[in-house]
């Protein structure tokens, strides 16, 4: 996986992140999703290497990144926090300015990027993924009864870690090594092991319950917009649509218009359909307005 790419451990002194980089041209930094690490890219990082500079980190508390001692309110796990550390490790890789582009729950660290550091963030993509508020905003028995993963990770009365870590091969029945890659399914499992991974990712949806709507509400209050061109991504086979029209939740959120594609594929379109997803990012860094 990776070929000529460097695999690196970076201190940024309230965590270290493990990041893999390479290539040359504008810098893109690629976030996984849950319970994915930076290797659910290996197959577009490359495609996108030939251009770009490309940045894969593992995001705090998940693969091999580390997580800060818990907080009372989670913000050790915060999507404002997370979007920090991608702007040190971008500052410390020598790009002050670069895009960003989320899968999941790193959808929601690409949004809180582009919102806390506008002169940051030049280009944003979400893939699969609606700002919190949003998705917390609507929630109805149908949504509940899809996404209850949520509200089990997230609530601490019966942490979901003890549950979890008994058995985490059932808990996550990950794909067969020969869908997924055998390298990334080899670093996933070896994350999905680790209890303080899984305390990570179930700090991550505390988190989302409590303080990153916080700072989506007060973002709305403020009419703060991401002001960088955005594209959204979306998953013709997954269930992004569960509120109605993405495009139309998104769209008071930016400060210009939506680009919007749909990827035939599964949530995790990274690894079902790299080519289209390598295909449409390069487009739209390029500055081409992918068709709807």
């Amino acid at each position: 996986m990776f070929d000529r790419f460097r695999l690196d451990r970076v201190d940024l002194g309230e965590v270290t992140l493990r990041a893999r980089y390479g290539g040359a041209g504008s810098p893109v930094v690629l976030l996984h999703g849950h319970p994915r690490t930076h290797t659910t890219w290996h197959e577009v990082a490359p495609e996108l290497a030939e251009s770009h500079f490309v940045v894969a980190p593992d995001l705090r508390g998940y693969g091999g990144s580390t997580l800060p001692q818990d907080a009372p309110d989670h913000a050790q796990s915060s999507k404002r926090a997370m979007a920090r550390d991608v702007v040190l490790l971008m500052s410390h890789l020598g790009h002050d300015r670069f895009a960003v582009v989320g899968h999941d729950r790193g959808a929601l660290v690409a949004f809180r990027a582009a919102m806390d550091h506008p002169d940051a963030v030049s280009h944003l993509v979400v893939m699969d993924g609606l700002p919190v508020v949003e998705h917390l905003e609507r929630t109805d028995a149908v949504f509940a009864r899809a996404w209850w993963h949520w509200w089990f990770l997230g609530q601490t009365d019966k942490p979901a870690e003890r549950v979890i870590c008994a058995d985490p091969d059932a808990w996550y029945s990950i794909p067969e090594p020969a869908e997924m890659g055998s390298g990334n399914h080899a670093d996933l499992r070896e994350a999905l092991h680790n209890p303080a991974v899984v305390h990570g990712m179930c700090e991550d949806y505390r988190a989302g319950l409590g303080i990153d709507r916080e700072h989506d509400e007060a973002d709305r209050v403020a009419r703060r917009q991401v002001m960088c061109p955005t594209l959204l991504l979306e998953s013709a086979d997954d269930d992004l649509d569960i509120h109605g029209d993405p495009a139309a939740i998104w769209a008071p959120w930016l400060a210009q218009p939506l680009q919007h594609r749909v990827i035939h594929s599964g949530h995790h379109q990274a690894e079902q359909a790299p080519g289209p997803v390598a295909e449409s990012l390069l487009e739209f860094l390029s500055g081409s307005k992918p068709p709807h």
